[in-house]
């Protein structure tokens, strides 16, 4: 985990417990000794792929430095029901702050790295990887994107601020693909930038503009068919990286990959997952 990613998830963690815990968790509090010991395992209760096991064990250690956590199972390994991923032991009142969080977290993450493996299974044997996007939760990009990667996925750009991606809205206000295009190069030597530019074309006469353009590092076929990604494909012939969006599932991933395109972009690996089941299971020492 390196230190911007660490950062991120502390700033994240002490806003979460800002909203679950506010002024104290009353019912642990009212209920139970505060200086009493525990430990608890983190079932699995759905087959899947894992992930989030080592932000969630380290959401454990911020939430309270002296917890002990063992993991048993690591990121991006295949669980079934019943796997015991890992054992947290320590202070009962700071398990119970934690439990909540960690397991949004992982059954989030877990979800996400699922239904990526299955996009990566389908691409199998081709050349062909699937991205993300920026259909993501608020605020919770950081843990989605890295979901996906655990996956076997591939993350897109992760703002709008480290890639010019200039879609259909784009070249509508701007009036053009070649008025777009002319605009973010000369936006990139003013500003001294070197972040790439990648384009969205919506039909062949869009893609044929955008071949007379130079500086363009990638484009992207949106709602193209895959017989129509193969010809725009043959048409780019390697001038720049390829890339088909819009409306991609698992019954037309391989379609689209065997079209020849070098990445397919999935909104739904990150929009439309529902949790894995997981649960946290007690035990006094």
């Amino acid at each position: 985990m390196d230190e911007a990613f660490k950062t991120k998830l502390v700033d994240f963690v002490q806003l979460s417990l800002k909203e679950d815990v506010g002024d104290g968790d009353h019912t642990s509090l009212s209920s139970l000794p505060i200086d009493k010991l525990g430990e608890a395992k983190l079932l699995v209760k759905e087959d899947g792929v894992i992930a989030g096991v080592d932000v969630g064990a380290e959401i454990f250690k911020i939430v309270d430095a002296d917890l002990d956590v063992q993991v048993f199972i690591s990121d991006g390994n295949k669980v079934t029901v019943g796997d015991i991923v890992l054992f947290v032991k320590g202070n009962i009142h700071s398990i119970l702050k934690a439990e909540r969080l960690v397991l949004n977290v992982m059954q989030r993450m877990s979800a996400i790295a699922t239904k990526t493996s299955l996009y990566v299974k389908a691409l199998s044997g081709t050349s062909t990887q699937v991205l993300d996007t920026r259909k993501t939760t608020p605020l919770l990009r950081f843990l989605e994107k890295k979901a996906v990667s655990i996956g076997g996925g591939v993350n897109h750009r992760f703002g709008l601020y480290d890639m010019i991606l200039i879609k259909d809205n784009h070249v509508d206000y701007a009036g053009g693909i070649a008025q777009a295009v002319q605009n973010a190069l000369h936006y990139k030597k003013e500003k001294g930038m070197a972040i790439p530019i990648e384009v969205e074309v919506r039909n062949f006469e869009e893609l044929k503009e955008l071949l007379s353009c130079d500086g363009v590092d990638r484009v992207m076929f949106d709602n193209f068919t895959p017989e129509d990604v193969r010809k725009a494909v043959a048409l780019v012939d390697g001038k720049m990286v390829t890339e088909a969006s819009g409306g991609i599932n698992l019954e037309t991933v391989r379609d689209y990959a065997l079209a020849g395109v070098d990445y397919v972009s999935v909104g739904a690996l990150t929009h439309s997952v529902y949790n894995m089941d997981l649960s946290l299971k007690a035990k006094l020492v």
